[in-house]
């Protein structure tokens, strides 16, 4: 018998133990079993193979999210410090610039414009620009890319234009000796603060659309510190741009022109701020300036020819001769008007025709004495800048309670060594400067021009103090003081303007004032306090207070309440806001709030409360939506 049999694969094999397939290690087998084993064991090895790689692959993943982290956390910190170096260059170029130091302003504007550069590259990378496209996530990434465009425009578009310009804004170049004004460097600086107002404005709205961060804090701060510092650079160059068009013309650079300086006494307040308690006629010619004519408001007699200025205020105020009795000549806010009066009661006075008209205040003048330094009047006395609202405000009148015609001579004593002094050596133009712009930027400095071209300019600048014809949201709080009395010297306010959301034709409103007579315990002369006492059951210290709200066009009035008791209300119109007024009897150490309810129109446009410039400076409150945004 034949031992031979024929494999699997058809090849002839021998198996003398018969042990055939069972045996693995079989020699005449092995290829085919060893093919047999590997496929046995195949998809371990693939797992494992695969269990390799995940963790392999998983671990370089790992290290390139880390080194990208990394490298974010780094590209941050350099962005922050490259932002830093930026904002302290820029700092060293102004303050270089006013020092009238070109060079060294030249030098640190260029390295700001680096290091706004070098940020704006960090936070536009492609890695960067990525991870600033991940919703949520990316927020903050994104934000610091918005950032960092503003700032690279403000040091390229408006700083680096600025510092060029050199000399011709520098403040020892604009006021020279005697506090004169270089009218030819005024007009110089023209064409560059056009065009650095314009990049600083585009630059201000930019930064107001910059998206809020989604969870980093640090991030949005310096979102609303550049919202808030671009906003300001705008409004100052606005006003620096406009006043470097008007100012040579005002101060007689085309030739003399003569303006009334009307002095305010706020402490009895009128709508402009208060009292017309002095005047004088300021004479101007070729930049320089001086003042003479000083006079109190008793010299302009009140037998004079009315003015007409419209039907609406000869409504409102022609009851009280307010055209031909100076004590009632400014009771609106709306300084035109005054202005108006006040040049013609001079010129019936006089027969002069001024060509404009400027008001200013007690706390004008602290501001100015800070920059200029005290003063001292005859007899010694020093008048500083914090003394001088006191003493022409409240001191003045106890001290001269039996000469009323002494303390309107120490009042006008005190302006001419001011005026003087302003007018004299300057050791800081740019202190001085930085004073008459934070007055006029409270409204304590006025002007109007009787020339119809530059009172178009000047109407929309904070020193033209008008009440705008606009529909926008407005609530003009104004105080008039009805008691014949001083008392506003010692008067605070606090004021809200809130509004409804902007769905629908209209909104219900409220504005909420808050007045305070903090006159101290103690005696006090009746021309001070008041003569109260004697009528009625009304104690003497008392304030009595018209106050009247300018209302959005179009509002109307629900209610009045003075602490709570619902109030009769004098209604009127004026430059087309409806006006509401009441009246308030603020006792001695008492607060009365008067609350207006209003329903208004959804008009788009920012909400404005303008401050009427008394003696406190006020806490005011807007939460009014806008509704064009």
């Amino acid at each position: 018998m034949d031992d031979n049999v024929t494999g699997p694969s058809g090849f002839g094999t021998s198996d003398p133990d018969n042990r055939g397939s069972d045996d693995p290690t079989h020699a005449a087998d092995g290829p085919v079993r060893r093919v047999r084993k590997r496929r046995t064991h195949q998809p371990q090895v693939r797992a494992h193979r695969l269990r390799r790689r995940l963790i392999v692959g998983g671990s370089v993943a790992v290290v390139i999210v880390v080194a990208f982290g990394a490298w974010l956390g780094y590209t941050a910190r350099e962005a922050h410090a490259n932002l830093e170096q930026a904002r302290t260059h820029a700092q060293l170029a102004k303050d270089a610039l006013l020092d009238g130091d070109t060079t060294d302003a030249q030098r640190s504007a260029a390295d700001a414009d680096k290091y706004a550069s070098l940020a704006y590259d960090n936070t536009h990378s492609i890695p960067w620009s990525i991870s600033a496209a991940v919703p949520v996530l990316g927020s903050p990434l994104a934000t610091s890319q918005q950032i960092s465009e503003v700032v690279r425009g403000l040091t390229h578009d408006v700083l680096t234009p600025a510092v060029d310009a050199g000399s011709t804004l520098a403040p020892d170049q604009l006021i020279e000796s005697g506090g004169r004004v270089n009218v030819q460097s005024l007009r110089d600086a023209v064409p560059v603060l056009d065009q650095t107002s314009v990049a600083a404005q585009a630059l201000s709205d930019q930064a107001q659309h910059v998206d809020e961060a989604a969870y980093l804090g640090v991030v949005n701060e310096a979102r609303t510190a550049l919202q808030d510092q671009t906003a300001e650079l705008s409004k100052l160059l606005g006003n620096t741009a406009i006043a470097a068009k008007v100012v040579p013309a005002m101060l007689g650079g085309d030739g003399p022109r003569n303006y009334f300086l009307g002095f305010q006494t706020n402490a009895e307040a009128r709508g402009t701020g208060g009292l017309l308690g002095g005047f004088g006629i300021v004479r101007a010619n070729d930049g320089g300036a001086k003042v003479d004519a000083l006079a109190s408001n008793s010299e302009l007699s009140m037998d004079k020819k009315p003015l007409d200025l419209g039907p609406d205020y000869a409504a409102r105020y022609g009851e009280s001769r307010p055209t031909t009795d100076s004590r009632n000549s400014n009771l609106s806010s709306h300084f035109p008007y005054a202005a108006q009066i006040w040049r013609s009661l001079w010129a019936q006075q006089s027969g002069e025709q001024v060509d404009g008209v400027v008001a200013t205040d007690p706390v004008a003048l602290s501001y100015v004495l800070g920059a200029i330094g005290p003063v001292t009047m005859p007899d010694g006395e020093v008048i500083s800048k914090d003394n001088v609202v006191e003493l022409t405000e409240s001191t003045a009148y106890v001290r001269f309670a039996d000469d009323n015609n002494a303390r309107k001579q120490y009042l006008q004593t005190v302006a001419a060594r001011v005026v003087d002094k302003m007018t004299g050596k300057l050791s800081s133009p740019q202190a001085l400067l930085d004073a008459l712009g934070k007055a006029a930027g409270e409204g304590r400095i006025a002007v109007w021009s009787a020339d119809p071209a530059l009172q178009q300019v000047l109407s929309t600048t904070k020193v033209g103090n008008v009440v705008p014809d606009d529909a926008a949201p407005y609530a003009g709080v104004v105080v008039n003081n009805q008691g014949g009395n001083k008392l506003d010297y010692y008067l605070t306010r606090e004021i809200s303007y809130v509004a409804d959301s902007c769905v629908g034709d209209t909104r219900t409103s409220t504005v909420t004032v808050r007045l305070t007579n903090n006159t101290p315990a103690g005696e006090f002369p009746d021309y001070v306090a008041g003569l109260f006492e004697t009528v009625g059951n009304v104690p003497k210290g008392t304030n009595a207070i018209d106050l009247s709200l300018l209302a959005t066009r179009g509002a109307t009035l629900d209610k009045v309440t003075v602490n709570g008791a619902q109030q009769f209300v004098f209604t009127g119109s004026e430059l087309g806001h409806p006006v509401f007024s009441v009246r308030a009897m603020v006792q001695r150490g008492k607060t009365a709030e008067v609350t207006y309810q209003l329903t208004e129109p959804t008009a788009p446009g920012e909400a404005r409360v303008p401050v009427q410039p008394l003696v406190d400076s006020p806490n005011v409150t807007v939460d009014v939506p806008n509704c064009g945004s």
